[in-house]
């Protein structure tokens, strides 16, 4: 009986992939642990392997396929005494096609479900914007840019928007420019409320929940032959999913302190001046970093922990994600145990983690999970910045260069080298107390590195 060969689910949160490139044809005998293919997902380039024998009959989907679902049928096997050309196999459902500008949304069709609604949505605007313009989809040079407002103060005169110039950006036609023709005061806007009631105007399209506008379309500010698209790619695509749903639906709040670095500086250039040529080792300031975040998370254990609907997950060990950016976008590989290894160890194993992240090399389980992370920009200059937790992380900690500064000690203004952290933390999980212990271990291990041997 013919077996139908999944697409297969690589990590947890993986809902689609990328089929990148077959590894066996049709008529190849397989039998179970051969590479089938490679499979990329949004972090990742992963082999597939096989779990039953047989013989391929058909291969669904060709090298370079994007969108597939998960559980989705790929290929076909068929057994030994099976006729691989008599086999009916399945037409697989084309991955979906990305909303267009000249689509359409019919009156009465079921609202899109999940995070579709929002593309839905500016589809609806773009159409309703083409269609108040007298533009098609044929004809998308032709669009007039206006404001919702100026057309209907125009439709209300009996003025033709096409006559009129723009004096907003790029040529828009605003309100002003409606108001100069027809030379009576402006009308309410539709939704307008009496103006001693102090309430917010709704939108006509809503996304996301009840009063929440979506944002529109950048493309409907800029003219086509001004810009060049570039669709995103399932990395970008997961990013903007995954950070937007932390952005939104955890409750963020933040907490900054400064560490005088002075004797961290000092420390490195000791340990790294009296490294073996060979087989050496070149530590960073971030591997003090981790090292201190790590044992602060020992001290401070309700700090290391994730927020779950019918329970906190208070972690053992600190395992500790350093955000690492790529030309494609972001990923954050862990460091597991890291209160239990030496700065060597911790600097050698996230420099392994950044090479293989920039190859996609890296497996869903060295970078999923986790409870803490390190985000550092001080190495571009950047003295200090917030940044969004990743979930499952119940707090992550932003990391600024650390320069001289001018410091009070004692009475006496004295230069020092200052380094500006500031920590993202999950109300849910970390009360402000809590966060602010755990802000004074970790400035204490790093003002005195000799406390980490404590």
């Amino acid at each position: 009986m013919p077996t139908q060969i999944l697409m297969p689910a690589l990590s947890p949160t993986m809902e689609e992939g990328k089929l990148a490139r077959w590894l066996v044809k049709e008529g190849d005998e397989v039998h179970s642990g051969d590479l089938l293919a490679e499979i990329e997902t949004d972090k990742a380039t992963m082999e597939f392997e096989a779990v039953d024998e047989g013989r391929i009959a058909k291969l669904l989907f060709p090298d370079g396929t994007e969108g597939i679902k998960v559980n989705e049928p790929i290929a076909v096997l068929v057994g030994e005494e099976e006729n691989a050309t008599d086999v009916a196999t399945p037409s697989p459902a084309a991955p979906a096609a990305p909303v267009r500008r000249e689509d359409t949304v019919v009156a009465g069709d079921s609202p899109p479900a999940g995070g579709e609604i929002a593309s839905a949505m500016l589809s609806i605007r773009d159409a309703l914007a083409s269609r108040a313009n007298g533009a098609t989809a044929d004809d998308e040079h032709a669009r007039i840019f206006a404001t919702p407002l100026a057309r209907r103060m125009a439709a209300t005169a009996g003025i033709d928007i096409a006559s009129l110039k723009g004096s907003g950006p790029r040529g828009r036609i605003v309100k002003a420019d409606v108001e100069r023709v027809s030379e009576r005061p402006a009308p309410e806007p539709l939704s307008a409320t009496p103006a001693r009631k102090e309430t917010k105007p709704q939108p006509e399209l809503a996304a996301g929940g009840p009063g929440i506008a979506p944002i529109p379309d950048a493309r409907l500010f800029y003219k086509p032959e001004d810009y060049e698209e570039i669709p995103h790619d399932s990395m970008r695509k997961s990013i903007a999913r995954r950070l937007l749903s932390a952005k939104t639906l955890i409750p963020h709040y933040y907490l900054t302190v400064d560490c005088r670095i002075d004797a961290l500086l000092a420390a490195r250039s000791r340990l790294n001046a009296s490294a073996p040529k060979e087989g050496g080792y070149r530590l960073s300031v971030n591997d003090f970093v981790v090292k201190a975040s790590a044992l602060a998370l020992i001290r401070v254990p309700a700090v290391n922990a994730s927020w779950t609907e019918g329970a906190m997950l208070r972690h053992r060990h600190a395992d500790i994600g350093v955000a690492v950016a790529l030309d494609f976008g972001l990923i954050t590989p862990l460091v597991f145990r890291a209160e239990e290894k030496g700065l060597v160890a911790i600097s050698d194993e996230v420099r392994s983690l950044a090479e293989r992240a920039r190859a996609k090399k890296l497996k869903p389980e060295e970078y999923e999970g986790g409870g803490f992370a390190v985000s550092n920009l001080g190495m571009f200059g950047i003295r200090d910045f917030t940044a969004i937790i990743n979930p499952p992380h119940a707090a992550i900690l932003a990391v600024g260069a650390g320069d001289e500064r001018a410091v009070v000690a004692d009475g006496k203004i004295e230069i020092a080298h200052v380094m500006t952290v500031t920590m993202s933390c999950d109300h849910r999980v970390i009360d402000g107390a809590t966060g602010a212990r755990f802000l004074r271990y970790f400035r204490q291990f790093v003002e005195d590195p000799t406390a980490m041997l404590l």
